[in-house]
């Protein structure tokens, strides 16, 4: 079964209402393209060096913003990936956490997913330090969606091939890596990371991704991508926002999997 997804590349700004309002009309897009999900970048709604802003901002999973997407996913017929928003934790007013939520056609919340590693980086003119506010979560999300096995993960998590491998044997066959990756690492090591992500445990990497400037030094990557289980680029965003498309083949990742059977070649009591 082939599936279209769309990856929306935007450079999310401090007006939270602004940012929703292109997310939300870029679901109106993928509605005339008959795609089959819409997937956005890590923390799409707000970028800001504003502690208080982004606890004003932050919301729960049964607030006004998830609902507002759960009823344009009825509307439009389509499953969305919230890449990441801030979500408040009720029993720690201190932290929030960086949440990815996969909504499905029918408006229902199908799998949440909390951003296990967190970038501390305090080096190349940036300081960011994400543990400050946001805790960490400790369990990865594999969900059975329509379009096939569904891993999620957020930004920096790609660094960390571990958490891909738990991914892929608990039979994750498309991974989201929804991100807002510095330029100044992104020009060097974005593309390598997603392609032997995707190499090494055959799957697909669906990337949606923030780009060009945000305040100050803050500058991310862009790039968006879908990238195949060869670890072909298949789609790649230009240097702008916008809706861009990407096609699943699953017949085809049957037949890497088919002719190079490395989940079944993994030595679990050595490799980490």
């Amino acid at each position: 079964m082939n599936s279209r997804i769309g990856i929306v590349q935007l450079s999310s700004q401090e007006n939270l209402a602004e940012n929703q309002n292109y997310a939300r009309s870029m679901l109106k897009i993928a509605h005339h393209q008959r795609l089959d999900l819409v997937a956005f970048p890590e923390t799409f709604l707000l970028i800001s060096p504003d502690k208080k802003r982004k606890f004003s901002c932050a919301q729960s999973l049964d607030g006004e913003i998830m609902q507002t997407f759960q009823a344009d996913a009825r509307q439009y017929n389509l499953s969305i990936l919230i890449g990441s928003f801030l979500e408040k934790i009720p029993e720690d007013s201190t932290k929030l956490y960086n949440t990815s939520v996969l909504i499905n056609r029918d408006g229902e919340i199908q799998g949440v997913y909390r951003k296990i590693h967190l970038c501390d980086i305090d080096s190349f003119s940036v300081r960011n330090m994400e543990s400050d506010d946001i805790k960490a979560g400790t369990a990865p999300i594999v969900v059975d969606h329509e379009i096939g096995m569904i891993g999620l993960t957020i930004c920096y998590d790609l660094r960390f091939p571990g958490l891909y491998q738990h991914l892929r044997a608990k039979g994750a066959e498309i991974i989201f890596v929804p991100a807002a990756f510095f330029l100044h690492t992104g020009k060097d090591h974005w593309f390598p990371l997603l392609q032997a992500r995707a190499i090494e445990n055959q799957v697909y990497i669906v990337a949606p991704a923030q780009w060009g400037c945000h305040y100050g030094k803050r500058w991310s990557y862009g790039n968006s991508c879908v990238i195949d289980p060869w670890g072909t680029i298949i789609t790649l965003a230009p240097e702008r926002s916008g809706l861009f498309v990407g096609e699943i083949d699953m017949e085809y990742l049957s037949e890497i999997r088919r002719n190079m059977p490395v989940l079944q070649h993994r030595k679990y009591d050595i490799d980490m």
